[in-house]
């Protein structure tokens, strides 16, 4: 197996999402003041980071949409870790239908979206006319019964509709969404598992996970 990693680093100061904090990355015990503490040439650092949960590749999860929703707590590995996968390559298109996609093998699979969008990530090109899911796309994998769903977009739905359909219908029926991928273009159309696993938060419904992708060969 060969390793494809699937997130962005998160850096100091770095811009996810328009109008969220950026994260702050800082020392809480210095190797300066290790030294100071401990003596010449012992040297440890502790940090301290200040992080918005929606930063840099992120996972949602029920709580994130439903107040009656899971939070990060109840979620099943089984969704996120190690799960068969296959990469839909949308590139060329803003609204995604997966009109063409054979949902009927995909339970259990995580399905990733490629749009390549990822490419902006960083820049103010990043946060306009980003591709996105229709609802009917959403609709079609709930009744699927996929293990989660990513995208390498700034939103799986459109930030158009304030109603977010696909976070909806996704979130409602228990399937974890993972948004701001990248290196989707690694990656072959099937025959691959996928990981996402956040920190196990009670009271969060969105955290930054390190994305990866195991593939034969």
């Amino acid at each position: 197996m060969s390793f494809v990693d699937l997130s962005h680093v998160v850096t100091p100061g770095m811009e996810t999402y328009p109008g969220l904090p950026t994260p702050i990355v800082t020392d809480h015990l210095s190797r300066e003041a290790a030294e100071r503490l401990y003596g010449p040439g012992v040297t440890f650092q502790i940090g301290l980071v200040t992080l918005c949960t929606n930063t840099g590749t992120y996972l949602d999860v029920p709580f994130h949409r439903f107040a009656d929703g899971h939070d990060l707590s109840g979620l099943a590995l089984e969704r996120v870790a190690g799960v068969p996968a296959v990469c839909v390559d949308a590139t060329g298109s803003r609204e995604i239908g997966l009109d063409d996609l054979d949902v009927e093998p995909l339970a259990g699979h995580a399905v990733l979206v490629r749009t390549g969008h990822a490419r902006h990530f960083g820049t103010p090109a990043y946060a306009v006319d980003h591709p996105f899911l229709t609802a009917a796309a959403a609709d079609r994998l709930v009744r699927a019964d996929v293990a989660c769903v990513g995208i390498d977009s700034l939103n799986i739905d459109s930030t158009d509709d304030v109603e977010r359909p696909v976070h909806t219908a996704l979130l409602r029926a228990g399937i974890p969404i993972i948004e701001h991928l990248t290196n989707l273009a690694a990656l072959p159309a099937d025959g691959f598992t996928f990981t996402a696993v956040p920190p196990k938060i009670e009271g969060a419904g969105t955290f930054t996970v390190r994305a990866f992708a195991e593939v034969p060969g």
